[in-house]
C-alpha cells in the first residue's frame, strides 16, 4: 500500500482539514472577543501560536492512533480486519461539512453584512434613557434688529439652565443653532438632533419691558404639550427662565434627584451687556473676541461678582492668546486668574473648572492636575460640553483611547451636528487605528460643511492609512485650503512614490509656518522615513510648548519611531512614561 493511500486510510487528511477549519473559526472568534473583553493584543497571537503548534501534534496523533469500540488504541495494536476507520472517516466527513457550513456562514456575515457596511453615525450615537430636548433659537420679535443677540442669549441661558439637570438630555448650542433663521419642520429637526421634545419661542424687548413666549412640543406628534407668554419687566427675566425650566421638568415628568437649578441674577443692564458679549464670543472670530472682552469688562464694572461674565472674559482672553492677538503667556496667565476668580464666586460653575483643566493640559502639560480638574468639572455637570470635551482630551493624552472615544461619543450625542465633535470622534478612531470607522464621521462633517478646511485632507489620509493611496489622491484634489492640501500631498504622494512632490509640500509647510507647526512637520518626516529629522522637530516642539505634543503617544504617523532609543527619552521628557507603559499593556 502506498504512503498516500495509508494516510487516507488512517483519516489523516480528514483530521487535518477539520483541524484547519476549527482553528480558523477559533481565530475569528478571538479576533472579535479580544477587543470586546479588553484583553491584551498578544492574547490573539498566543492562541494562533498554540493552534500552529497543535497542528503537527494532531497529524501525528491521527497517524499513530485509531478510534476503536474499546477506545483509543495505537494503530499497530489494531487488527486490520477489526478496524473501523471507514466508519470514523464517514463521521469526520459529516463533521467537516458542518464545520464548513459554519465557516461559510461566518464569512458571508462578516464580508457582506458587517465589513461592507460602515456603521452610520446615527447608529453609533446611541439614545439615552433620559428624556431629551432641544432648545431652538428663540425668534427676535423686537423692532430693533440689534436685539437679535438678546433673543439668542435668552435661548442659550435656557439651554444652559436645562443642561444642569442630569436627568434631562439637552442638545448643545451649536447643533440647536444650526436651524436658526430656517423654515423648520419640528419632527424632521428632532430626528436630526435625536431628541423627543423641542422648546421654541420668541422674545420681544422694548426698553425695560420684555415679552417671552415659550412652547414645548412633542416631536413625534408635532403637538404642543405646553405654552406660555410672559409679559414682565426686564429685571424679571431670570424668574421667567426659572419658571420655563421648571415647567419643562414638570411636563416631561422628570424626577429630579437634587434641587432644580436657578439662574444667577445680576443687574438688568449688566445682563443685556453679558448676552451681547456671549453673542460675539459664539461668533468665534479674530475680530469678535476683543469685542466680547470689552463687553464682559463693562458687565464687571457694573457687577464684579457676576461669575458667568468672569468666565466669559476668561474665554475671550484665552482665545486671543491662542491665536496670537495678545502675548501667549500673559494671556494664558490672565485667563487662568479669571477662571479661578469665577470659581471663587461660584464653585459650581463647571465651565470655569474646565477652563482651568484645559490650561493645565495644553499649556502646563500637567497631566495629573488636568485630570483632577476635568473630573471636578464633569462631576458638577456631566452635560457641560466643555467638561465632556476636556474629559475626552485628558483620556486621550493619557493613551486611554477607549475612554476618550466614550466621552466624545457622549458629547456628540448632546451635540450631533457639531463639526468640532465630528472631527474629534473621527480623529479618535484614527488614533485607535480604526481608519474605516473614522470615515463616516468625516463624511457627515463634509455634508454639513462642504467647504470646511482640512476635511477632504482628513478623508484622504484615512483612506491612505487603509491602504488605498490612489483613492486618497483623488479625494485630495478636492481640498481647497493650501496648508491642509500640502499636508495631504506630503503624506499621500510619498506613499505613491512621488518623492519630489512630497518633499516640496513638506518644505512649503516648513517655510510658511515653521515652528508653530513643528509637531506636524515631525509627523511628516516620520512618515517619510526620516527619523532624525522627526526627532529634531519633536524636540523643537517641546522647547516651544507646542500643543501638538499632547498627541505624542497615540499618533499613527509616529509609529515608526517607537522602537528608536530616542523615543523613550522623549516620552520621559514629556513625563508620559506611565501612560506609555499602560498603553503597551492594553
Amino acid at each position: 500500500m502506498s504512503f498516500i493511500a495509508e494516510l487516507k486510510r488512517r483519516n489523516v487528511f480528514r483530521v487535518a482539514i477539520a483541524y484547519i477549519i476549527v482553528a480558523w473559526l477559533l481565530l475569528q472568534v478571538a479576533d472579535t472577543l479580544v477587543p470586546a473583553l479588553h484583553l491584551p493584543e498578544w492574547f490573539t497571537s498566543g492562541i494562533a501560536l498554540l493552534l500552529i503548534l497543535g497542528f503537527p501534534i494532531s497529524i501525528i496523533f491521527a497517524w499513530a492512533f485509531e478510534m476503536t469500540p474499546e477506545g483509543v488504541k495505537r494503530e499497530r495494536e489494531v487488527d486490520r480486519s477489526q478496524s473501523i476507520t471507514p466508519q470514523t472517516g464517514q463521521k469526520l466527513n459529516i463533521t467537516i461539512i458542518v464545520l464548513l457550513a459554519f465557516a461559510v456562514a461566518y464569512f458571508a456575515t462578516d464580508k457582506f453584512l458587517l465589513q461592507d457596511r460602515q456603521p452610520p453615525v446615527d447608529e453609533v450615537v446611541q439614545t439615552s434613557v433620559n428624556p431629551s430636548i432641544a432648545v431652538l433659537p428663540f425668534v427676535n420679535m423686537s423692532d430693533d434688529a440689534s436685539n437679535e443677540f438678546f433673543a439668542d442669549g435668552i435661548t442659550e441661558e435656557l439651554l444652559n439652565l436645562l443642561a444642569k439637570i442630569p436627568e434631562l438630555d439637552v442638545t448643545s448650542r451649536s447643533s440647536a443653532f444650526a436651524f436658526k433663521g430656517k423654515d423648520i419642520d419640528i419632527p424632521e429637526v428632532a430626528a436630526k438632533l435625536n431628541v423627543e421634545h423641542v422648546l421654541e419661542g420668541s422674545v420681544r424687548k422694548s426698553g425695560v419691558k420684555v415679552r417671552i413666549t415659550a412652547q414645548l412640543i412633542d416631536a413625534d406628534t408635532d403637538k404642543h404639550m405646553w405654552s406660555e407668554t410672559y409679559d414682565r419687566e426686564l429685571t424679571d427675566v431670570f424668574a421667567i427662565q426659572d419658571e420655563i425650566a421648571k415647567k419643562v421638568v414638570d411636563v416631561l415628568q422628570v424626577t429630579l434627584l437634587g434641587r432644580a437649578p436657578k439662574s444667577q441674577e445680576t443687574d438688568a443692564e449688566a445682563y443685556s451687556l453679558y448676552l451681547e458679549g456671549m453673542h460675539y464670543l459664539e461668533l468665534d472670530g479674530l475680530e469678535d473676541w476683543p469685542k466680547a472682552q470689552r463687553l464682559f469688562e463693562q458687565v464687571l464694572a457694573i457687577d464684579s461678582d457676576y461669575a458667568p461674565a468672569v468666565l466669559g472674559l476668561s474665554t475671550a482672553v484665552r482665545e486671543q492668546a491662542n491665536f496670537g492677538l495678545i502675548d501667549l503667556n500673559d494671556g494664558t496667565n490672565r485667563a487662568r486668574d479669571l477662571a479661578m476668580r469665577a470659581i471663587e464666586i461660584d464653585p459650581l460653575l463647571a465651565g470655569a473648572w474646565a477652563m482651568l483643566g484645559h490650561i493645565q493640559l495644553v499649556f502646563e502639560w500637567d497631566w495629573a492636575g488636568a485630570r483632577e480638574l476635568a473630573e471636578r468639572a464633569y462631576s458638577i455637570n456631566p452635560n457641560n460640553p466643555d467638561a465632556l470635551a476636556l474629559m475626552g482630551r485628558v483620556a486621550q493624552v493619557n493613551g486611554d483611547l477607549d475612554l476618550a472615544l466614550e466621552y466624545r461619543l457622549e458629547a456628540l450625542r448632546h451635540d450631533p451636528l457639531s463639526q468640532i465633535l465630528l472631527t474629534e470622534v473621527a480623529n479618535t478612531y484614527f488614533y485607535r487605528q480604526e481608519y474605516a470607522l473614522a470615515i463616516p464621521y468625516v463624511e457627515r462633517n463634509i455634508e454639513l460643511n462642504p467647504d470646511g478646511a482640512g476635511l477632504q485632507t482628513s478623508l484622504a489620509i484615512f483612506n491612505l492609512f487603509l491602504g488605498d493611496a490612489d483613492k486618497a489622491e483623488a479625494i485630495l484634489q478636492r481640498e481647497v485650503e493650501e496648508l491642509n492640501r500640502n499636508y495631504g500631498v506630503a503624506s499621500v504622494y510619498h506613499a505613491l512614490g512621488r518623492t519630489a512632490e512630497a518633499t516640496k509640500a513638506l518644505q512649503y509647510i516648513i517655510d510658511e509656518h515653521g515652528i508653530p507647526l513643528g509637531f506636524q512637520i515631525a509627523e511628516l518626516y516620520a512618515f517619510q522615513g526620516m527619523p532624525d529629522k522627526a526627532f529634531e522637530w519633536l524636540e523643537i516642539s517641546i522647547d516651544n510648548d507646542d500643543g501638538g505634543m499632547t498627541y505624542l503617544l497615540i499618533d499613527p504617523y509616529l509609529v515608526s519611531l517607537h522602537d528608536d532609543p530616542r523615543w523613550i527619552k522623549l516620552v520621559d521628557r514629556m513625563d508620559m512614561r506611565s501612560s506609555w507603559e499602560a498603553m503597551q499593556s492594553r
